[in-house]
């Protein structure tokens, strides 16, 4: 995939799992960045259950890209929340 199209995937998953994690944005780019890592855990995670990863942009990789995309901001909250208390 190119840069672009981890760019768009990112910004999707990243937008859609803080909708889910926190229902509202966490910003734009913490958002793309975000969702480029959390689709790089999604894609490793299946992997290693035997499924298929991250493989282009296709409907496929962004439900891999989202779940990755909610472990990883569940992980980020969990850190922060835990810094600011």
């Amino acid at each position: 995939m190119s840069i672009l199209s981890w760019l768009i995937l990112g910004l999707i998953a990243g937008f859609i799992g803080s909708k889910i994690v926190n229902k509202q944005g966490s910003g734009l780019m913490l958002d793309i960045a975000l969702g480029v890592v959390g689709a790089i855990v999604g894609g490793v995670l299946f992997s290693a259950f035997g499924a298929q990863g991250v493989t282009g942009l296709n409907i496929y990789s962004m439900v891999v890209a989202v779940l990755g995309s909610v472990v990883v901001l569940y992980l980020y909250h969990a850190v922060i929340g835990r810094r600011g208390a």
